[in-house]
């Protein structure tokens, strides 16, 4: 079995402490640092963590693992892509979402 692990971590660990994601061969993800699951469907997996929202894009996607303790959510099926955003404010003191991290696909 070929076993290519991926894994991001963010550099500010005092400021960020506990976030990761691990994609082992493009089907068994698991993301810790997770406070909220905003929506899921099989072709997307839009979570908020404390490096901000994550989108997951991949079919056949399904959480077999949820847990709010520890902040940690598992997803299997094909990851074709991750994203992440952050909130902004903008100058009229409304919050606008920001794309910070070109998406990368997986392929």
């Amino acid at each position: 079995m070929n076993e290519h692990v991926t894994q991001a971590t963010n550099s500010t660990a005092t400021q960020h402490p506990g976030h990761s994601l691990v994609a082992i061969d493009r089907r068994e993800i698991t993301v810790k640092g997770v406070s909220e699951v905003i929506s899921f469907d099989e072709a997307n997996v839009r979570l908020v963590t404390v490096c901000g929202i994550l989108n997951l894009e991949g079919e056949g996607l399904r959480i077999h693992v949820l847990n709010t303790k520890d902040g940690t959510v598992a997803v299997t099926g094909i990851l074709n892509g991750v994203l992440y955003e952050e909130e902004q404010s903008t100058a009229v003191g409304t919050d606008s979402r920001k794309k910070t991290r070109a998406r990368r696909l997986f392929g």
